[in-house]
This record gives C-alpha cells, structure tokens and sequence, in this order.
C-alpha cells in the first residue's frame, strides 16, 4: 500500500476504535465487559470509560506475565515509540529469538484489549496505564529502571549540568536542554558508553552492578567516596534529593544490554508430570471418590436430619459444632468444612429460620435422595464449579481479625470458579491418565495472572489452585491426580492430546510432551446451558462405573450385619434405623442394640414386622440372638405411656411405678404419684423418655387420645430454600444478543455524534444536544419528510437521560413524528415536545 493509500494514523484512542471492525470491538467488549456496564452512547464514550483507573487496573489483572511485561515495558519507552524500540526493550540487544516470535502476539492483545493504539511507528500505552506502571520515588516500576536523564535533571542548575557533560567528555552548550540531550546521546550510544566504562575505577563498576536491576536509588553521604563521586561527575548516578542518588533509565538500559526486563517469559511453564496412569485406573479411583462423597454427604445430613447445629449469632457454624461434625464424618476440620460448604452451595442445607435458628436439610434434599446416583454426583460437581464460597478459608481471619466460620459470612472469593475451571482445563490438557506436579500448575497460573497471584496478600490465588487440587480429588473429579474421563466431560473438553502408553504409574518427575496454550485453544467457562449439557454427559460416564446397589446383607451371629457395598435406598433408610452403624468401608457394618430396636418400634415397626424384613434382606438366616433380641425389646416396647401433664407416666403395674419412685436416678424428672398407675413429672414428653430410657425402661409416647405417638424416620427440614448465589467477579461476559445490540447502539451513537452538520445548524464544540425552537423543529420535520433526508436530534426521554440521533422522518402528526432510527435500526415514534432541537446533516454525511 502506497503511502497515499494508507489510511491516517489515528490521533487518540477514539479514533482507533472507530476503525476497527464490529469483530474487534466485539472482541473487546467480551474482555473487558465492565466497558458497556451501561452501553457507552458512543465511540468517544467507550474510549473515555477505557482509559478509566478503575477499567485499566481491572485490564491489567488479566493480562499474562509476558503481556504484562511488553506493558511495562512501554511505561519505560518513548511516548509515542516505535515498534522497533519495543522490541529492543524486549528482546535486548541479543534478540533473544522466543521474544521476538512471541511480541507480536503479545502486543496485538494489548491493542484488542484497547491498553495501547496507534500503528507500529507511534504505539503509545493507554495514559492511565502509563501512569500505574511508569516508576516513580513512591511506585517503583516492576523493571527495577528508574527516571530518565531527562526527568532526574529536572531540578539541577544550569552549572551543574554543564560541569556534568564536560566530566563525561562532551563539549560545553549553551542551555540545559541541550546539555541533557547531549548526555542521554552518550547513554544511549552503545560505542561510546562502553568507552566510558572502560575508564571507570572498578569499585565504581560494582556500584553500578548493584543497582541495574534496580531498585535504582542509592544513599550517599555529604562526602562522597571517590568510586561515588567519580559516577556522579559524569551523571552515571544522578542526585534526587538530598542523601540519595538514583541510576539514570539510559545507563541502566546499557548495562543490562537493552533489556528492561531481567527475564523476559514469552513462553507459559510447562505442566509437568508428576506421575502417568492407565486412564482406567484414573476413571475407576475417581468413581471410588465419587462415591464416598455421595456416601459423606448423605451421612452428614443424616446426622442433621432432626436439626443440625445452632446458627451463632454472627452466623455460621461454631468451632465446637464444626469439630463434632468433623468427628461423626471420621475426617479432618478442614474436610468438614468443606463437605458443609459443597451442601450449602449445591442447595441441600440452609437456616430454617426459625426463633431458635438451626441448620437443617432442605425439601431440595429429599428430591435429590431420589435421583440416581450419577445425577446426585453431577448436581454436587456443578455447585463446587460455580460456587464463590471458599471452605479453605474456614478458621482463618478476615480483615478485622474476626474467624471466618463455616457457613457464615467472608467467604466468597469471586476469583474461586475462575481459578477451578483453569487448573481442570490444565489438567485436561496433558494426556489421559497424567497426573501433574501441583508446583508446575502453581507456577503456570501465576504467569497467566501475574497482578492476581503476586500482588494479594498471601497469594490468594495459588492458595485457590491448592485447593481446587484437592477438592477435586475429594469430589472425584480427578483420581490419583489425574482428570478423569468425567472430569473431562464436566469441562465439555475434547480428547486428551495424546495418549498414554498403556502402562503402571511411573515415578515422579517423569516429563511428558509440552503443551502449551497456543498449541490447543484454551477451554472457556461454559454458559449454564452448556454445563448441564456438559454435566449430563459427566453423569452418563460415571454411572456404569459406580456399584450397584444391593438388596441384601449378610447377618452375623454377634449381633451385627454387613453390608457388602451400597444398599438400595429402601433398605439402607430401614437398616439406619434399626441398626447402628459400626464399621464403614470396602463393606459397612451395622451392630443391633436395645435402642436402636426401640428406634424402630418406635417408627412404628412391630416385631413381627422387623422378622419379616430381616428375613426378605439377609443371604443368611436370622441369628437367634437377634430374633431374641427383638422379641424382648417389643415385649417391654410401650408398657409404660409418657404424656403431657407437664408429662406423665402411666403403667397397668403399679409395681413397676413404685419402682420408678425408689430408683434415685428419677430424683431429676420430679416424679410424684397421681393415682395408682400415674406419675406426673415436671420435665417435658420428651426428657421423660430419655429419662426413663436412660434408667433402663423403654417407654413409649402417646397423643391426647392415648394412642402411641409414631416417630417418622423423615425428620426436621427447612422452608424451600435457594442455593446460595455465587458472588460474581465483576460484570458478567455479554451474550451475542446483547453484544450485537449494544454494537449497533455505540456505532449509531457514533454517527450521531460524528456526522457533518450543515454550517450554522451544529452545536456547540462541547457536544451539547442541538437547540431548536418548537416551530422551527417542526417545521424541518415536515420539510425532511418531503425530501426524505436525514436529521440529527437531540432526544431527552421519559427518565431524563439524553442522546442524539440521527433520523430519517416518515410522518409528523398529533404531536408525534415516526421515522427511522438510524441508531436503533427501526422505526420508532418520538413526542416531539421531547426532541431538544433539530440540525440538517451536510450534503456529504455517510
């Protein structure tokens, strides 16, 4: 393209926007979404909101190390810069061959991302930019450079600066302005500057060494030691206030041969293998998983079933209520925690709100009871994905020192779904079965976001990588550390890269081919839709390789029944009740006492009923303890009546009354004798039977009417609840449709605001709406609808808020004008007691 031809660089951000393609702004839009957080009325608007403090630094945090660097880079060079200046900040006077094939790439992103503009001869970093990441006294640039000559002169004497060019052996000027440019000539001259340096006194080479890489600034004393003065005669260190010397950015850039970085990073680190497994073995260790998370998250709200722990008053879980919890699921605090939080997140406990608030199952857990089992797992794995509720933060601090508990408020971390989705789309990245090193993804997701893992405090994100590690473990979403084939599907990812050769883990350390991200698209979160479709096919992959249920156990003569693997519901909710559960494992052992028998007369069971179930259930016949052990319970099952008096105990045997009476266990019910065969107490029903069955007696409740109370296994659960809501981690990705309205909206605003008016109808230079009187709005309208030309109007609708637009009049009448709406693209009516005026567009106006 000739250079008649080419197209006029750009003058402002504005103008770089306004040549791109609806592609590219698209592009930037999905990127950076908090730009059309409202739709900008224009390209001049859109432009404005991207040079913003709070879009820039948002911009920023996104960007991978090596952009990041090309970034700063920028901050440091000249303003505007040529592309070639870039590329030697980059790449050093070496041109290092990885940097030079990774800068374009690197720097076409900066300009999608609207960072920098303008063509490879003037690049300019966006201003805001510039100003968070040139260095400073109070913000040190990353690159370790300091001031140019040129700024760390700003302040110093004419006669100073002379004295300083004729030390460095430069000819005196007559003003500083050439005198400074002279001196950042020689620094930048590489000839001759390794000419001066070679006549610097070697102690003087070591002060140099010290601050290349920065920081740059130095203290010095009122006298100066030879090595320091013999650097400060010629400007090689230069004075910034008093006591302390800085390193000029020209010098620097010549001792470090051009770069401004130590080490550049064009190219991620690579995962590496930690271990290598057949994809079966992977596939069935992660089913295991699977399945003993279903099986703790049942036997946790089983163990809330007739009301969890109390809701404290700031909210959550109690440290002592978190370690029973702990206990009774036979895993660490931390494990808990977690557990807790995955049935808070997927819908399956909440408060029930009541005076005494408690945890308790929600209706959501009983339908989720009835589902398979795959679908249960899959149901679990969707919440853990989206969920911003992070349980690795329970029993840390939060800012004000306050211990963060399980359940309660702190923990969302926006960046949590995030952070999960890339460490499985990592992993789904090596080959099946490959297991990786966990410091290799640290190091990986710390060059992809280089501001969100170095500069929070405590690397929050590395600590989210660790977790989403290990709770993918837990969920079954990896086994050994492997992605599993479900694993895979929950990401809708495509096949693994490559296969592994169908052989045993090998040791650690063990390399297999690099996978980088520009080699294979890297995987996008999925829209809600796309992850139940992604979901159900997890769930479709894993259901062939969980157990089956079985229908039977195998009954022992001491009392005990084991259940060889996972019983089907029916059976597994009566047996809980029956029996107490002993043993769990490969195989789950159930042990039979008085009180777990009492539990299911209780639930109304009659012994004969309990015969037959065990008799249908079990491969073995019914030990005859067991049988025994029934039939004795049930004989003295309900011989005593407890009722509310505040409560009272009635028995046909005014002996076994009397008895009650003498026992001095009973001194804590207050009992007294009503009648012969009544006892009134002054505890409630309820601590009267535990009373009662405490002394050895196994009473049973009754109603009003005298019949026996029965106690359904279905127990307390809360008011229909909603899952929790994940906390987004800023405004959300628009969709095509909303991305393709808001285009149209900006590009036609564009036109409004751009198109040549005809000369004495335009407004004001400040982009104020046009003014018209009534008459002579109208008056246009009509003419315009005869000649069919376009206007530009200033329009103020119902809410107040104005723009302008550009129309083309059909009709005016009754107060109304109808035309097309070239910034809406339809045709639309508007009052035209609302339009602020009306201007005629030039003869030429596209």
């Amino acid at each position: 393209m000739s250079t008649e031809d080419r197209p006029p660089a750009p003058r402002s951000l504005a103008e770089a926007l306004r040549a791109r393609g609806d592609a590219s702004l698209g592009a930037l839009l999905r990127s950076r979404p908090d730009l059309i957080t409202p739709v900008p009325t224009d390209l001049t608007q859109l432009a404005t909101r991207a040079g913003t403090r709070a879009s820039v630094v948002r911009a920023l945090e996104r960007l991978d190390r090596f952009a990041l660097q090309t970034a700063e880079a920028l901050a440091v060079a000249a303003d505007p810069a040529t592309y070639g200046e870039l590329l030697g900040l980059m790449a050093g006077d070496d041109a290092d061959p990885a940097v030079v094939a990774a800068l374009p790439h690197a720097l076409n992103g900066l300009r999608e991302q609207a960072l920098v503009w303008g063509d490879d001869d003037r690049l300019r970093l966006v201003r805001t930019a510039r100003e968070l990441l040139a260095p400073s006294p109070q913000h040190p640039s990353p690159t370790g450079l300091g001031p140019t000559v040129q700024e760390a002169t700003a302040g110093m004497s004419p006669g100073r600066i002379q004295e300083i060019v004729t030390a460095a052996g430069l000819a005196s000027t007559h003003d500083s302005v050439s005198a400074v440019s002279a001196l950042a000539g020689l620094f930048t001259d590489r000839a001759r500057m390794a000419a001066l340096l070679a006549a610097a006194p070697p102690d003087s080479l070591d002060v140099l060494e010290r601050l290349v890489w920065g920081p740059p600034y130095g203290q010095v004393t009122a006298d100066p030691a030879p090595r320091l003065r013999w650097l400060l005669d010629r400007g090689l260190l230069l004075p910034t206030a008093p006591g302390t010397v800085v390193l000029p950015r020209e010098v620097a850039l010549h001792l470090r041969r051009g770069l401004a970085h130590r080490a550049p990073e064009p190219v991620p680190p690579v995962v590496e293998t930690a271990a290598v497994h057949r994809p079966q073995v992977v596939d069935s260790a992660a089913a295991g998983q699977a399945y003993t998370a279903l099986a703790t998250v049942e036997e946790l709200l089983k163990d809330w079933d007739e009301g969890g722990p109390a809701v404290l008053r700031a909210g959550g879980l109690s440290v002592r209520d978190l370690k029973r919890t702990a206990v009774a699921l036979d895993v660490p605090e931390p494990v808990a925690a977690f557990w807790v939080e995955l049935a808070y997140a997927a819908g399956l406990i909440a408060s029930d709100g009541e005076a005494d608030e408690r945890y308790a199952a929600t209706p959501a857990y009983d339908e989720w009871l009835e589902l398979p089992a795959a679908e249960r797992w899959s149901r679990l794995v969707t919440a853990w994905l989206a969920a911003t509720r992070t349980a690795g933060l329970v029993g840390g601090r939060d800012a004000k020192d306050r211990t963060l508990s399980a359940l309660g408020p702190g923990l969302d971390r926006s960046a949590a779904p995030e952070v999960r989705h890339r460490v499985l789309a990592l992993l789904a990245g090596l080959p099946e079965g490959a297991a990786p090193a966990a410091a290799s993804v640290l190091a990986r997701l710390r060059w992809e976001r280089p501001l969100r893992g170095d500069r929070r405090e405590d690397d929050l994100r590395g600590r989210l990588a660790e977790w989403a590690l290990s709770e993918a473990e837990l969920l079954g979403v990896t086994g050994r550390g492997a992605l599993s084939a479900q694993g895979r599907a929950l990401l809708g990812a495509p096949a693994a890269p490559a296969p592994v050769p169908d052989a045993e883990p090998t040791g650690p350390g063990d390399k297999l081919p690099v996978h980088h991200h520009h080699r294979a698209a890297p995987l996008t979160a999925l829209s809600p839709a796309e992850q139940a479709v992604a979901s159900a096919a997890a769930a479709r992959l894993l259901a062939p390789l969980l157990p089956e249920p079985l229908d039977h156990v195998l009954l022992q003569a001491d009392l005990t029944a084991v259940a060889p693997g996972p019983l089907q519901r029916p059976l597994a909710d009566m047996l809980g009740v029956l029996a107490d559960v002993e043993s769990k494992g490969g195989a789950t052992v159930y042990r039979f006492t008085p009180g777990s028998v009492r539990r299911a007369l209780d639930a109304g069971q009659a012994a004969s009923d309990l015969h037959a179930f065990l008799t249908a259930h079990s491969r073995t016949p019914v030990p005859q303890p067991l049988a025994y052990l029934i039939d004795d319970v049930a004989r003295r099952h309900g011989h005593l009546r407890v009722g509310a008096a505040s409560a009272y105990v009635r028995c046909d045997d005014d002996a076994v009354l009397s008895e009650i009476l003498a026992d001095k266990r009973a001194a804590g019910l207050g009992l007294r004798r009503l009648a012969p065969t009544v006892l009134a107490a002054q505890t409630d029903p309820a601590g009267l039977l535990e009373g009662l069955r405490a002394m050895g007696f196994a009473p049973a409740a009754e109603s009003a009417e005298g019949d026996v109370l029965i106690t359904r296994a279905l127990a307390h659960r809360t008011p229909p609840r909603t899952a929790p809501e994940p906390v987004p981690d800023g405004p959300p990705v628009p969709d095509d449709t909303l991305l393709a309205a808001a285009l149209r909206a900006i590009r036609a605003g564009d036109l409004a605001s751009t198109t040549p008016r005809k000369p004495g109808t335009a407004p004001a230079a400040n982009g104020e709406l046009p003014r018209t009187g009534a008459a002579e709005t109208l008056a246009t309208m009509q003419a315009a609808v005869l000649t069919g030309e376009a206007l530009w109007i200033g329009y103020v609708n119902a809410e107040g808020a104005a723009s302008q637009r550009v129309i083309a009049p059909i009709r005016v009448e009754g107060g109304f004008v109808t035309a097309y709406d070239h910034t809406a693209d339809e045709v639309r009516t508007y009052p035209l007691h609302r339009i602020t005026g009306v201007a005629e567009l030039a003869d030429d106006a596209g």
